[in-house]
């Protein structure tokens, strides 16, 4: 929703702002569709030719994070450390045969169809059964650390791959501006190619060609390099989510006491969506 309301205050701005300064907006609108099929043709030819059909896709999805916004919310926390710890609970009070159906087959576990939404996240699915798979095939005799050592390896793999959107975005914010100067360097060379014409009409062919320049800066720095930062933001505060799971399981391998292993996963949580250990510590103890 903010991405959209600053759109259009950073349009209204600078656009109505040239106006109310006394600019013709005639002539910038009329080069705009012109100067635009080159650069943003420009951008488009740069994206396909530097990446594959799934980080295009990607590409896609992150420009969806902008509008979207994160995607989990103070319950989701609270359902994320009620699910891990009932499955732990589980481990510990009843084996490794108990907890084996529940991670082999979620989508038929009674633990985890309690959480539809949780259910949906592959990635974070993964994450929770094939951590306690290891468990569970190992007996117990696991190390703690060896098991951190292997989510830690999970947590930079599934990372490295989410920020690749943001980084794209940045790179083109990046390139944004180059191209508005091809764009402005071909209305130059247009412009030159109609040396005899007369001052009026050169002083438009001149201003169309320097809408080139302004459309790359304003693209650049207006657009798309805050659209990367919030794209980035996006992907770091779901990725808290993951962070939760972790603290969870390893705090639980340590045998640590439930209030320790409470706190050890709202540490982890924003204060915008960390929940109280009240509310933690009550919705745990009819589970």
């Amino acid at each position: 929703m903010f991405a959209g309301i600053g759109l259009v205050i950073l349009l209204v701005m600078v656009f109505g702002g040239f106006a109310f300064t006394g600019g013709d907006l005639e002539p910038v609108l009329h080069a705009i569709p012109h100067e635009m099929l080159i650069i943003g043709g420009a951008a488009v030819g740069a994206l396909v030719a530097g990446n594959g059909m799934k980080e295009l896709k990607a590409f896609g999805g992150g420009f969806a994070k902008v509008f979207k916004g994160p995607q989990y919310n103070k319950k989701d926390y609270l359902d994320v450390i009620f699910l891990v710890s009932s499955l732990m609970k589980k481990l510990r009070t009843e084996g490794p045969v108990a907890l084996e159906p529940h991670i082999e087959d979620p989508k038929a576990s009674t633990v985890f169809a309690e959480y539809p939404k949780l259910l949906k996240d592959s990635t974070l699915i993964h994450m929770i059964t094939d951590t306690l798979r290891l468990v569970v095939i190992s007996s117990g005799t696991l190390d703690p650390m060896a098991v951190e050592d292997v989510m830690d390896n999970a947590l930079k793999t599934h990372h490295h791959d989410e920020i690749k959107p943001a980084d794209m975005m940045q790179g083109l914010a990046d390139a944004l501006p180059a191209l508005g100067i091809v764009a402005a360097v071909l209305g130059v060379v247009k412009t030159m190619g109609s040396i005899d014409k007369p001052p009026a009409i050169l002083g438009g062919m001149i201003g169309s060609a320097l809408v080139g320049t302004f459309l790359g800066i304003l693209l650049a720095y207006g657009i798309v390099a805050p659209f990367a930062g919030r794209c980035k933001a996006v992907i770091e505060a779901d990725a808290a989510i993951y962070g939760v799971v972790k603290q969870i399981i390893i705090a639980s391998l340590h045998g640590h006491p439930l209030p320790l292993v409470i706190e050890a996963a709202r540490s982890g949580i924003s204060h915008a969506n960390q929940p109280a250990f009240s509310d933690v510590f009550d919705g745990m103890r009819g589970r």
